[in-house]
């Protein structure tokens, strides 16, 4: 069943942000931190590294596992961002996500939201 969040569709069960191990007001308050909070899916340390200013270091992570729909969905917010909209497209089918047009810091905010509120933390970090 897909479920929308923030505007944009996600596979999965209810968004509930409430029930975020870190809420997006903690996620972005983090960004001035020198370490990212801990536990985070592959997808969001993409994110907290690009919120930062480091897209290289974004993208290292976004390439990490290239076969996650999830991180393939910030993989396509990174190309599509660096200008590569072909290759931006090509993550977005990967990721089963509709092509984004719109304003990036909107997308960024709205990947993120729904990925807090959904994705399960991860153990190994």
């Amino acid at each position: 069943m897909k479920q929308k969040a923030a505007g944009l569709s996600l596979a999965g069960g209810t968004i509930d942000p409430s029930e975020a191990v870190v809420t997006i007001d903690e996620f972005e308050a983090s960004l001035s931190d020198a370490a990212m909070p801990s536990g985070l899916h592959l997808a969001l340390k993409a994110l907290w590294w690009d919120g930062r200013g480091d897209w290289e270091r974004a993208h290292e992570f976004a390439q990490d596992d290239e076969s996650d729909p999830i991180t393939a969905w910030v993989h396509a917010y990174l190309h599509r961002k660096e200008g590569d909209l072909s290759n931006a497209a090509y993550w977005y089918r990967r990721a089963g996500q509709p092509v984004a047009a719109g304003d990036l810091n909107a997308e960024w905010q709205a990947i993120a939201t729904a990925l807090l509120a959904s994705v399960p933390p991860n153990p190994r970090s």
